[in-house]
């Protein structure tokens, strides 16, 4: 292994800065809406179950405990969502740490290398392909988190074809997120809302097929814009300089394997590494049983196998060991991100202002035409997205709502409100772990991103209200 000392995973001090103020200023934010809301609370069923359907205000004005606020990052952690948290804090240092040793040994350069010499002529059906398959990992599996573990692979595959690594970032990450929005079988939103809503997830299916297929073809679209602006401009590339320094890791690494026997032990390592990754991705997802302990099994086995697949690639367990290290330390900035994102949704809980601003704005609904409430529905998602990034705490919250209430729109129709509202903001708000930490491990800048995003979203803001307005024409 040759020794590189800078990280394959390296957040610039200006995108944790830049993208920590941020999450610092909407916290703050946060803390003073406690102060300006009314509380509340929902009532409760003779079960003791939360009953959305009764809104309780309470007349203890006072906002969150000022220290509460304050130390929302690290109280966190032990709230209701803390064990989430940290397992996916873990889940990204881990899986961080483990292309790290790839990299090192060369698997990503072997890997990679061979896949763009197979298509160095046809790599636009590369890129067609791959975000095709990511997208439909979201709409059909519903997995978002775990596709962070193949975003460097993709991107190192993108810089050997002589593209980008922003153009990895949109066939893997944003590719999914769509998946996520344009949901067909999605376990955490079709699937779920549909059950606590009442209603066969199947029906009507050949409609979210029809918005799966449109929304890839504006993404591709998008894609393709990009990848020929830059082919024919390179200097347009939004991580020019963060590709020279990977360009420089990633394609010049090769550790000891300079023999046609070692390359080959290599990369018939990492083939295997790689496939029971995404056949664990498959199987968990799959499976009722195991669907909630997909990302700590996930976690597990790169933590227990990522560094077993360097030794064996290297028979250097020592060197593994200081690469995995080296990995780790890269991806710590990412928790920073995690906690204070995290702390909105804990400060909105503590400072119990959640019920109240869900009964407002679902007010909203009564005595409007089917179209106003559908819209209304939609931006209702929207908010709640903003503060809460869970699918399933919002499925459970938002449907359980909709489910006692006569709106005038089909419970298909909501589900699809949801899922609409749901998935894509994934891509877009801040308050996204996810997007925050893939655009960190490509060195983009968040407000970058919003800027060279922002004709993608408006298109799919007008298809998304063309499909509403749509379904409700047709009685979808």
């Amino acid at each position: 292994m040759k020794k590189n000392e800078k990280a394959l995973i390296n957040i610039s001090k200006k995108t944790f800065i830049q993208v920590t103020v941020l999450l610092l200023c909407l916290m703050i934010a946060a803390i003073v809406l406690t102060y300006v809301i009314p509380k509340g609370e929902f009532g409760k069923t003779a079960e003791g179950e939360t009953d959305y359907s009764v809104y309780v205000r309470s007349e203890d004005q006072s906002g969150i405990n000022i220290f509460k606020g304050i130390f929302a990052p690290f109280l966190v952690f032990a709230s209701g969502d803390g064990l989430t948290l940290i397992m996916l804090s873990l889940f990204l240092l881990i899986i961080s740490a483990a292309f790290q040793v790839m990299n090192d040994v060369g698997g990503i350069r072997l890997l990679v290398g061979g896949v763009a010499k197979r298509f160095e002529k046809r790599r636009f059906l590369l890129l067609a392909v791959v975000a095709l398959v990511f997208m439909a990992f979201g709409a059909f599996l519903g997995l978002f988190e775990e596709m962070l573990t193949m975003l460097p692979f993709i991107a190192a595959l993108c810089l050997m074809l002589g593209l980008d690594s922003f153009t990895g970032f949109l066939i893997c990450i944003v590719s999914c997120g769509f998946g996520f929005a344009s949901a067909v079988t999605n376990p955490f939103t079709v699937l779920l809302a549909s059950e606590i809503i009442g209603v066969n997830p199947l029906y009507h299916i050949f409609y979210r097929l029809i918005i799966f297929a449109v929304m890839y073809l504006l993404l591709l679209g998008f894609i393709f814009l990009y990848v020929r602006k830059i082919s024919k401009n390179p200097d347009k590339s939004l991580t020019l300089s963060h590709d020279a320094e990977i360009r420089a890791s990633v394609l010049a690494s090769g550790g000891d394997n300079g023999t046609e026997t070692g390359a080959r032990k290599v990369r018939i390592t990492y083939i295997v590494f790689l496939l029971m990754s995404l056949v664990l991705i498959v199987l968990c997802s799959s499976l009722s049983a195991l669907r909630d302990y997909t990302v700590p099994v996930l976690a597990a086995y790169f933590l227990i196998f990522g560094i077993i697949a360097g030794i064996v690639a290297t028979s250097k367990p020592k060197e593994v060991l200081r690469s995995f290290g080296k990995g780790l330390l890269g991806a710590l900035p990412t928790l920073v991100f995690i906690a204070v994102a995290a702390s909105v949704k804990f400060i909105f809980d503590e400072g119990r202002i959640m019920p109240t601003v869900v009964n407002q704005i679902n007010n909203l609904t009564a005595g409007h035409s089917p179209v106003v409430v559908a819209l209304i529905i939609y931006l209702i998602v929207l908010v709640l997205e903003f503060f809460i990034s869970s699918s399933t705490a919002k499925a459970i919250l938002v449907m359980g709502i909709l489910s006692v209430v006569s709106v005038g729109l089909s419970k298909s129709m909501m589900v699809l409100l949801y899922t609409f509202a749901d998935g894509y903001t994934n891509v877009i708000f801040p308050t996204s772990p996810v997007l925050l930490i893939s655009l960190s491990m490509i060195g983009v800048d968040y407000f970058k991103w919003v800027k060279k995003s922002a004709p993608l979203f408006l298109a799919n803001l007008a298809l998304v209200a063309g499909f509403i307005l749509l379904g409700i024409g047709i009685g979808y």
